[in-house]
């Protein structure tokens, strides 16, 4: 093993919670200025959630397309630059800045959009660079385009139920009927497309000439009300009438004891296999296309997934059944080489679940608050996996993930014994023990150690993203103010990046970085 490995440091912050003065984080000058902070900070990745469209309870795990971009984080100021918009355009009502409200976002911004579109369509402006970006996403964007006409028709995306079923189901007739009664709505949502696809470009640009890298993610599933779903019936587990006949989820456990009924349709993985995965080779070259690396949620379901009859109220009669994992994976690399994925791990995983994600080099996932237990006699557990001291170099350490609570929160709600453990291990008075923890998972083994941008601020339990099994109007609905990520935090991050070594180089080149410096300094 190379004991000189590289070590990376990242901070993770979803686009949607950056500031901005249209009530929701886009890619417009707030990103490009939190892309200019994290490179004061030293930090070389930025870990952003699924950046696809969002349906009911606006979860980025729960996407209307695993392919297209989310519409809303489009920016109008960049928008109104290139002369699609005016200045009264963006006269916009007074939003939350600590909050996204995404009723009152989608109701202002998505007709302002569509009106830019519009405007697109009748210029002759950038339309070759617009028709090369429809033939190079062929593969999925008329679907999209088409489905979004029909989720506004129907007024619901529940295209298997609420629908009429000759366009659910795509009968060929209805579908050519669709497509000519809706084709003005079809083009605006492929415009909308292009400007998702050429502002994030911009921004990827410029972050990546920070030396910063952006990971991005992906759910295993997709959503029962999608495009993909809709689109695609014919690779997921159905009746001869097309309705699912299996569901995902996970099964009973001590947290819940029914289990937990997600409702994704599962796949019919023998059908991926007959064409190559085809499929799945169109879907991870159209995330590589937005990110430098990528991490794929509950990656336990390549090995084996827990299948549910469509139809019951819980998880308790699921059944594991195995995937075609160890194919799928040599698949894509056959077509795409070695690709940089994480492997989202955390859960029970077994020996055959490390050994896929070993054997094709995926580094996976540790949580620091996960690491503070007591053994069967009640005594500190220093064993536990998830402790900071015992992580291997094939991890990605965190905090905490967009799942969990903040550091500040879940210490405050501990035991006055747990408190204990967790400040002798850390050293640490109380006051201190976010960045204490922040200092643990940058000290560690693990080769990238990633910070939600929350526990940087030392914010407590109204900044968390997200309650899982939950859908009500707080998740993913956190922003950042403007000034908060300032100086003060940037620095001390800067300082534990430094004395970890997590700059992103090679051991040669911080070497020859460090030389420079010093001679720089005249010595």
């Amino acid at each position: 093993m190379d004991i000189k490995g590289i070590r990376y440091s990242g901070v993770l912050m979803h686009i949607t919670s950056l500031p901005s003065e249209f009530g929701i984080g886009d890619f417009g000058e707030g990103a490009y200025a939190f892309a200019s902070k994290l490179k004061s900070s030293g930090a070389v990745i930025w870990q952003m959630l699924p950046l696809g469209p969002t349906g009911y309870g606006n979860s980025p795990y729960a996407l209307r397309s695993t392919f297209a971009g989310n519409e809303l984080l489009i920016s109008p100021t960049k928008l109104r630059k290139e002369g699609l918009l005016s200045d009264q355009d963006l006269i916009h009502p007074p939003f939350n800045d600590r909050k996204v409200e995404f009723d009152r976002v989608i109701g202002w911004k998505m007709p302002l959009l569509k009106k830019a579109a519009i405007q697109f369509i009748e210029s002759e402006k950038d339309k070759r660079a617009y028709r090369a970006f429809l033939d190079r996403e062929a593969y999925w964007i008329d679907d999209y385009a088409l489905f979004m006409a029909l989720y506004e028709k129907y007024n619901d995306a529940r295209w298997h139920t609420i629908w009429d079923k000759k366009e659910g189901f795509r009968d060929p007739s209805a579908i050519k009927k669709a497509k000519k009664e809706s084709k003005e709505l079809i083009e605006i949502y492929k415009v909308l497309q292009f400007f998702f696809q050429r502002q994030f470009e911009e921004l990827k640009g410029y972050v990546n000439s920070l030396g910063i890298k952006i990971v991005g993610d992906i759910p295993i599933f997709v959503g029962a009300d999608s495009a993909d779903s809709w689109s695609h019936l014919e690779l997921l587990k159905t009746d001869e009438e097309g309705h699912y006949t299996a569901v995902s989820g996970v099964p009973p456990d001590n947290f819940s004891p029914t289990g937990q009924l997600w409702g994704n349709p599962v796949y019919d993985w023998k059908k991926h296999e007959e064409d190559g995965f085809a499929w799945w080779k169109e879907r991870i070259k159209r995330l590589f296309e937005l990110t430098d690396i990528l991490r794929i949620d509950h990656f336990r379901g390549f090995d084996a997934y827990y299948e549910i009859p469509s139809g019951d109220k819980t998880a308790e009669n699921g059944k594991w059944k195995k995937s075609p994992g160890r194919e799928l994976f040599k698949e894509i690399e056959r077509e795409y080489g070695a690709l940089p994925i994480i492997a989202e791990d955390l859960g029970f995983m077994t020996k055959s679940v490390e050994s896929l994600r070993r054997k094709n080099h995926f580094p996976g996932m540790k949580i620091a608050m996960f690491g503070f237990s007591r053994d069967r006699a009640g005594y500190f557990d220093s064993y536990n996996d998830f402790l900071p001291m015992n992580y291997t170099r094939d991890f990605v350490a965190y905090t905490g993930t967009h799942d969990n609570d903040t550091v500040r929160h879940w210490f405050d709600a501990l035991s006055n014994e747990d408190k204990h453990m967790v400040r002798e291990y850390l050293s640490s008075n109380d006051e201190e023990i976010v960045w204490n923890l922040i200092r643990a998972v940058m000290m560690s083994n693990a080769d990238y150690a990633i910070i939600p941008m929350q526990d940087i601020l030392e914010l407590s339990g109204d900044a968390r993203m997200n309650y899982p099994s939950t859908c009500n109007d707080i998740n993913w609905t956190w922003r950042m103010l403007k000034d908060e990520f300032n100086d003060y935090r940037i620095n001390r991050y800067k300082y534990y990046v430094r004395i970890s070594g997590r700059n992103g180089l090679t051991y040669e080149e911080a070497e020859k970085k460090h030389l420079e410096e010093i001679k720089s300094l005249g010595y």
